[in-house]
Formats: structure tokens, C-alpha cells, sequence
């Protein structure tokens, strides 16, 4: 076994924008932290999700594989018992794994915990989140435990929020997420996530995925996070009138209500809860940076900081009322579909390094089990990014691949989508019959001339040339994701 491998620290958000940081271009973020780790290591600019919905991306990020390969295609379908996934493999070399937060691998819409697998974890921590009410659910026994006065006000015990879709109703965050700072569930994360640094287990390295609820919905953060945020000075939502005239039909359908008709849509609300709503995430993400500073500090103070790579992202973005929607769905935008990704990895790449290609979240496990010098994952898709992370961009893919397959709340009839990101071009395809009984439409955005993706050149006549290579590009990227792991052994 190779010596000196490093720790390897993962911290996870949910539902957080490729371009949410100060460090990505919101000048009025609240992110000195995350800034600074930046700074101090590598930022990509483009990295994609294989899907924009919780559980399917999770589990390509677990197997390293698209979405078509492993298996949990939507929300609410439990990943196949015989998906590996990289933890175990970690484990298995001698790395001392933990988990807190959030994971979402198997359906949680019901008051018992999500169930373990093979998952080499030692610490397991499971919270699906805030509002989720499962016996079992780590934060609200540590909250009752701590503050038992909070736990009760909050968790009354029969209300309202005893329905697992308490929180998609809430407009404007639910009593749980403006508690104090000090009884969040953001601070818990932290809290586990520290205690786990602090009790090193001598001989093995160690990897700990710290998984952050926030900034998904329902908007709410506590005061002081909120007062930081100047509502003023974030820009509103980018969309231009007339816009969905020229788009697929579920788009306004999706403006009209989210979550395919289970939750208050974008024209639900006025023009200043908007507003709000878009300051209310900024300060959740301020949280999250104030707490995210607060484990890597730990990480410094416990003497392992030059021994661990450090990387943070999220399993998908958010609409946030850009082309007139919320929260998120089959809409395959960079919205939902590009995430941040940052990457410190003490003497392995040098500060502030800054990445453009376009690389995906099945590149994560690949570079965990490259740097904790383990064979590649048995049908991984993905890529370790150690080349990229220093200076190899030869041979480099120009696309990613994300795949929607009713994977959100199911519609009727069911939604298809998939997107294609190739150079500065990108194919969006809504597909028809006889994979599903919707109209047949696509959208074509040229990136380098419209970056917010407002106008659709799919069908402009000028275009035919452009959309017809894409279409190819698709069907070939399409061929070669195919799952072909398993080995010829014989000619015939």
C-alpha cells in the first residue's frame, strides 16, 4: 500500500450555484472562506452534475457513473444493491470513512433513516435534513439533547410540519431555519465534521464527506446571516420578457409552479419576495462559508492541514427565478446543471490555479481513490483531474453529460431531458415519443455569445449546420457512456 496517502475531506452542499461565490463572481456573496480556499488551490469553472435533481446525482457521484449506468434514475429509487460505491473501496485500502448530514441514496420521505449499504463508513451521521422528522434523523437527537427548549418549539409534537413536504410549501423558511446560529443544522455538520478531525485514528488517513442541506429550500437563514446579505445589491433574476415564448412548453409550465406542480412556482410571488428569497440564499451560504472556515480550521489547529485534499461542491444548483423559475426539475440550464468545485491539495497544485475545460461530478470519485493510490473503480466513467489539477489539459474531453429521466416530482405525462455541454455550445433535448409521450423540442444556446442561456437558436433556419452537429456530438457522446466494463474474455 502506498505510504503518505492524504486525508481527504469532502464538503458537500445541496442546491448551490456554480456561480454563488465571491471567487466564481457574486460580488455580494458573503464567502471569505471558501474565497480563500480558492486562493489557495484550484477553482474550476466548469464542472456539471449528471443529473440536477439530489438523489440521481448522488449516486453518480458514489459509482462514478451517468445516471443510465447505476441505476437510481430519480428521487425516491434506492441505488441498486450491486453498485459499489468508492467508500467501501476506500475503506478497504485503509482509509477510516466517515459521513455526516446528508447522503439521500434511498427513498426519505418516510420517519425511518436512510438504509446503510456496503458503505465503508465508520462514522455514519445520517440527517436528511432540518425538517426531515425520521426517528433516527442525528440532528434533531443532538438539537434535543442541546436545546431541548428550541426542539420543542419547533417540533411541536403534532403540526404541520410533521408532512415530509412541509418544507416545499414554506415561502419564506420554516421555523428550523432561522434558529440560532449555534443550534442550526449547518453548525451541526460542522460540529460532527470537527469532532471527527479531532480524533484521528493513528496509522490510517482518513476521508469525511460533510454534507451541508443549505442553500436548498426552503429560503430561511438565521438573522445574523440575513443581515449581512444587502438584498440591493444582488442583481435580479435574469430572464428577458417574452422569453418562454421561445422555449419548450414545460418551461412555463414550470414557471407557473415548481416541482412539477407540488410547490409555489415563480409567479406565485411578487417581485420583492423574490427578492427576498434570492438574499435569503446568499445568507444561507453565508452560514455555510462561516462554518466551512470553522472545519478547516480545525483541520489547521489538528496539524493534518498539509496532509489533507480539501474539495468542495454540490449536487446541483438552483433556479432561483432566472428564466422565470424556482427550486428545480427537468430545466437543464447552468442553474441546475453547474455547480462550484474547488480544490486545495497542498503540494500537489500550485495557488489560485483556475480551470476552464469542463469537467463532471463522476471526475470526484476518480480523483479520491487516484490520490488514495487505489485502482480505478470497477465501470467508473470518470476521470481522476490530478492532470488537469497540474497543467495537463492534452487530451482533455470538451463536453459533459447530464441526464434527466423523471427524475424530480413525476409530471404527467413524464418528462425526459437531456444536455449536452460540447466547447462553448450547448444542446438541450426534451424528448418526445416513444421515449415518453411529451412533444419532441430542444434548445441550442451558443455560450460564448449568451451565457444565461436566454436565447433558443434550436429552430432559427441560420442555425440548422450548428444543431445538426450537436445532435451528432449527442448520439456519439451518448454511444460511448454506455456501460461496457465488463471484460471480453473470449473472441466469441
Amino acid at each position: 500500500m502506498a505510504q503518505n496517502r492524504p486525508n481527504i475531506l469532502f464538503i458537500c452542499t445541496d442546491q448551490q450555484r456554480g456561480d454563488s461565490l465571491g471567487c466564481t463572481g457574486a460580488d455580494w456573496a458573503v464567502t471569505p472562506n471558501l474565497d480563500a480556499l480558492a486562493a489557495e488551490g484550484a477553482l474550476f469553472r466548469n464542472c456539471y452534475v449528471q443529473n440536477p435533481v439530489c438523489s440521481p446525482s448522488r449516486a453518480s457521484l458514489f459509482t462514478g457513473k451517468y445516471v443510465a449506468n447505476h441505476g437510481l434514475y430519480a428521487n425516491g429509487v434506492p441505488l441498486p444493491a450491486h453498485q459499489r460505491m468508492f467508500t467501501r473501496t476506500l475503506a478497504d485500502a485503509g482509509y477510516d470513512c466517515g459521513m455526516i448530514g446528508k447522503q439521500h441514496l434511498a427513498p426519505c420521505d418516510t420517519w425511518r433513516t436512510e438504509p446503510r449499504r456496503d458503505d465503508g463508513y465508520r462514522v455514519f451521521e445520517w440527517a436528511h435534513g432540518p425538517n426531515h422528522r425520521a426517528l433516527e434523523n442525528d440532528y434533531h437527537r443532538w438539537l434535543r439533547r442541546t436545546q431541548p427548549d428550541i426542539f420543542a418549539r419547533v417540533f411541536p409534537e403534532k403540526g404541520a410540519n410533521e408532512d415530509t413536504e412541509y418544507s416545499n410549501q414554506a415561502r419564506s423558511g420554516t421555523p428550523i431555519d432561522h434558529v440560532p446560529k449555534e443550534t442550526h443544522y449547518s453548525h451541526w455538520v460542522a460540529e460532527r465534521a470537527i469532532d471527527f478531525i479531532d480524533q484521528p485514528r493513528e496509522g490510517e488517513p482518513f476521508f469525511l464527506m460533510a454534507n451541508f442541506f443549505d442553500p436548498h429550500h426552503s429560503f430561511g437563514a438565521p438573522k445574523e446571516f440575513r443581515d449581512m446579505i444587502d438584498a440591493e445589491a444582488i442583481p435580479a433574476p435574469v430572464t428577458t420578457p417574452g422569453e418562454l415564448d421561445e422555449k419548450p412548453g414545460p418551461h412555463r409550465a414550470y414557471s407557473e409552479k415548481s416541482y412539477s406542480g407540488t410547490a409555489p412556482g415563480f409567479q406565485d410571488y411578487t417581485a420583492d419576495q423574490i427578492k427576498e428569497i434570492r438574499a435569503q440564499y446568499w445568507a444561507m451560504i453565508a452560514l455555510i462559508d462561516h462554518e466551512v472556515g470553522r472545519i478547516l480550521d480545525a483541520l489547521a489547529a489538528s496539524g493534518q492541514a498539509g496532509d489533507t485534499l480539501v474539495v468542495f461542491s454540490s449536487d446541483h444548483g438552483e433556479m432561483l427565478g432566472n428564466h422565470q423559475q424556482l427550486l428545480k426539475g427537468p430545466q437543464l440550464y447552468d442553474d441546475l446543471t453547474r455547480v462550484p468545485l474547488i480544490v486545495r491539495w497542498p503540494g500537489q497544485i500550485p495557488q489560485a490555479t483556475r480551470i476552464a475545460a469542463p469537467v463532471q461530478w463522476i471526475d470526484l470519485p476518480a480523483t479520491f481513490l487516484d490520490a488514495a493510490s487505489c485502482a480505478p473503480a470497477e465501470g467508473g466513467q470518470g476521470r481522476s483531474l490530478r492532470p488537469l489539477l497540474q497543467g495537463q489539459t492534452d487530451d482533455w474531453r470538451s463536453w459533459a453529460l447530464s441526464e434527466y429521466r423523471y427524475s424530480g416530482f413525476a409530471t404527467d405525462p413524464l418528462i425526459m431531458t437531456t444536455m449536452l455541454r460540447h466547447d462553448n455550445w450547448k444542446l438541450i433535448v426534451w424528448h418526445g415519443q416513444p421515449a415518453c409521450e411529451n412533444t419532441r423540442d430542444a434548445e441550442l444556446y451558443d455560450l460564448s455569445r449568451d451565457p444565461d442561456e436566454l436565447e433558443n437558436l434550436y429552430h432559427r433556419p441560420e442555425h440548422a449546420a450548428q444543431r445538426a452537429r450537436m445532435k451528432a456530438t449527442l448520439l456519439d457522446v451518448m454511444a460511448l457512456s454506455e456501460d461496457r466494463s465488463a471484460p471480453r474474455t473470449r473472441p466469441w
